[in-house]
């Protein structure tokens, strides 16, 4: 039976209440004074439930999908602003013991090359990421309790948040590791974390099963009880994410939010972010194996329905997408990617002169950080480093609760100005730094408040003049 304030994962995401949605979508996605109705509820800002959002994800509609992209735009940017926040991965290992069919990590893939990062190597990566100008990291790590341990784990954040190179510094450390115990995130949560991420890979119990068919990966309902056990542990900020492919796109959506609705009812916090990967080629790993691929068109749909359903959360596209694909779906509320990435262990250093070697999946948008900074900024995004929520505890119910009253722009914006200014300061090439110069004049004068606005400026003067790491 469904039951949103439940522990148990097969009552929170059950499989008969998703069935009954989406024929419940099915039912009503022509029903044009319904359709209405949803979106006119979500023009409120409060976000919508996994029923009205599937019945607009089932809408066929053109003109109204252009509205649902023309108000998702309206939300980001409401909640947001024209910030795009920016971090890379950085895999520390790609030693695991499960069996996952749709990852080269797969225990039983002898021809990938394992590695595991030494806490000198990571000095040595860490370092090559602060000379791009990155502040934020997610680490990743294959399942494998011997050599990837949570000690493992706790003492490569402790290096990382401790490695001081000429400007450079991580300053926030997001974590994406299997699913473990309430003492294991507690651990995590007092090293300092940023954001717990781990992602349902599928909702759909009996192909997650199927899909991970060894491993302590397996236990589908230990896998996404994973938040709640997160949120015990004292860690407030959390992300969500399915990868689309594996399973129906209609069947992961109302999961997903099912999901978000459940963290809200029971913690009143919902999910930090929501990612939406698709299954990508990698080493041993053939998408076409998988037969639940999504079109672009319909990938795009699902970013703008997401940002108007959860409007209060972060939403990342990362460099599995190519520049075209990312391009389409940042108006339609994404505000996080991660740029010049690498998705092998290591790779920054000394990156691997045969990507495929250890590398988790294909990255499609290979551009250096640089690239990607100038094109946002000639989008007229705002490139952002920004850390300081983070930093100043405004974290889960705090964050959210700014977040929500559309208050978090009063810090954030003039937050990511800065956090430009350090970037074009230090790390920029000519053009990026005249560009970003330019767009920092314009977005100074967009800042309400006065007094904001002049500190703002003075900060901004002051990172000229040598100064950094000013926040408000």
């Amino acid at each position: 039976m469904y039951n949103v304030n439940s522990l148990k994962a097969e009552e929170f995401i059950a499989d008969e209440e998703i069935k009954e949605t989406l024929a419940y979508a099915d039912e009503n996605c022509g029903n044009m004074e319904l359709v209405d109705a949803i979106i006119g509820k979500a023009r409120q800002r409060k976000g919508l439930n996994h029923r009205e959002a599937s019945v607009l994800l089932a809408c066929q509609n053109e003109e109204k999908i252009q509205e649902i992209y023309a108000l998702a735009n309206q939300i980001k940017n409401d909640f947001y602003g024209n910030r795009i926040v920016i971090f890379a991965p950085l895999y520390l290992s790609n030693y695991c013991v499960n069996g996952c069919l749709y990852c080269p990590y797969h225990l039983k893939n002898k021809h990938i090359a394992r590695r595991k990062l030494t806490q000198e190597e990571i000095v040595k990566e860490v370092t090559a990421l602060q000379d791009m100008g990155h502040k934020r990291l997610a680490i990743e790590a294959g399942e494998d309790p011997v050599n990837n341990p949570i000690e493992y784990i706790l003492e490569c954040i402790r290096t990382i948040y401790g490695i001081r190179h000429k400007n450079g510094a991580i300053r926030r450390v997001n974590v994406n590791i299997a699913a473990t115990t309430v003492e294991n995130y507690r651990k995590l949560h007092d090293a300092g974390i940023g954001t717990y991420i781990l992602f349902q890979e599928t909702y759909h119990k009996e192909s997650y099963e199927r899909l991970h068919p060894t491993g302590p990966k397996h236990d589908y309902a230990y896998h996404t009880e994973a938040m709640d056990r997160a949120m015990e542990g004292g860690i407030d900020d959390v992300g969500l994410g399915v990868l689309f492919g594996l399973e129906l796109y209609r069947y992961e959506f109302a999961g997903l939010l099912m999901h978000a609705e459940h963290l809200e009812a029971v913690h009143g916090v919902g999910p930090h972010t929501i990612s939406v990967p698709r299954v990508k080629p990698a080493d041993d790993i053939n998408p076409d194996d998988f037969d639940n691929g999504i079109s672009d068109d319909t990938f795009a749909k699902i970013c703008a329905l997401i940002r108007i359903s959860v409007p209060y959360t972060g939403m990342i596209i990362s460099t599995r997408e190519s520049q075209q694909l990312r391009e389409k779906v940042l108006p339609l509320g994404v505000s996080q990617i991660s740029g010049a990435s690498r998705t092998s262990v290591g790779g920054y250093a000394e990156p691997e002169k045969d990507n495929s070697t250890s590398e988790q999946f294909d990255v499609s948008d290979r551009r250096s950080l640089d690239e990607v900074i100038n094109w946002l900024i000639r989008l007229g995004y705002i490139p952002s480093f920004c850390t300081a929520c983070y930093r100043e505890g405004r974290t889960g119910d705090r964050f959210m609760t700014l977040c929500k009253n559309m208050q978090i722009l009063n810090c954030c914006h003039p937050n990511a100005l800065m956090t430009l200014k350090e970037y074009l300061e230090d790390y920029a090439s000519e053009d990026t730094k005249k560009l970003g110069t330019g767009l920092i004049e314009t977005e100074l004068e967009k800042i309400p408040n006065p007094k904001v606005r002049e500190r703002a400026a003075q900060y901004i003067h002051d990172i000229e003049g040598g100064a950094r790491d000013f926040r408000f």
